[in-house]
């Protein structure tokens, strides 16, 4: 039986892997490579595995260049059953990687746990154990851990973004591509041309070419907090 940590290079599923792997000992820590993420993680990647003290096993898609490239040759963007590039990129090599009695670990925080429920329920063949929710661990609380462990955040994160996912998530609303317009034009005007390519849009009912440079409110940046739960976390972490 195996512990299987799904790390995605943010901070939650970093601290997930850290408490896993001091917890559980015999843990694999797997990260799916979108090819559409920020060059940075790589960096991340490599200082999270020297704070675990285990290897990351990283899994990619061969089929696909980026999330860019399945929106383009799929001409499919989001559906009832989610994104699909999220299904092409990460279920797919998820399905191909686990075994019938692995046990799943997400980064899913305190903030999180009726997402956590819908995914018990959605997933009910698959045993999962929501570790940072054990802990009592917010959102806030696993940046304050990573920052605390000396590790630097990546850098969607310092540059005001409050996920680390592909640079132009399909699931991003109209603040968080005006934001990626003014940050990553490349990739905002990418994303354009493959909407009109296809005939679908991103943002429900409007084209990115299209979209009022000033809609949307944009994203905070992420606080950084270590609350009771988070130096509990700590002192565990620092007993390994």
């Amino acid at each position: 039986m195996r512990n299987v940590v799904w790390f995605s290079c943010g901070a939650a599923s970093a601290v997930a892997a850290k408490l896993a792997v001091k917890e559980l000992g015999n843990v694999d820590v797997v990260y799916c490579d979108t090819g559409g993420e920020h060059p940075d993680n790589k960096r991340f990647l490599k200082d999270v595995e020297k704070w675990i003290c285990r290897k990351v096993t990283i899994l990619k898609n061969e089929e696909y260049a980026d999330h860019f490239d399945v929106v383009k040759k799929t001409k499919f963007i989001n559906g009832p059953f989610g994104a699909r590039c999220t299904i092409e990129l990460k279920k797919v090599l998820r399905h191909r990687y686990q075994r019938p009695d692995d046990i799943h670990i997400f980064g899913y925080t305190i903030d999180e746990q009726a997402r956590a429920d819908r995914f018990d329920k959605a997933h009910w063949e698959l045993s999962t154990d929501w570790i940072l929710i054990r802990h009592g661990l917010s959102k806030e609380d696993v940046l304050g851990i990573i920052w605390k462990s000396g590790i630097e955040l990546p850098s969607m994160y310092k540059l005001g973004y409050n996920h680390n996912n592909c640079i132009g998530c399909v699931k991003g609303g109209m603040g968080y591509w005006n934001m990626i317009r003014n940050d990553f034009p490349e990739q905002f005007n990418r994303m354009a041309r493959i909407e009109r390519e296809i005939g679908n849009a991103v943002i429900n009912g409007v084209y990115l070419d299209e979209l009022d440079p000033n809609a949307g409110r944009g994203i905070k940046e992420p606080n950084i907090s270590c609350g009771l739960e988070c130096q509990i976390a700590m002192q565990e972490i620092s007993e390994s």
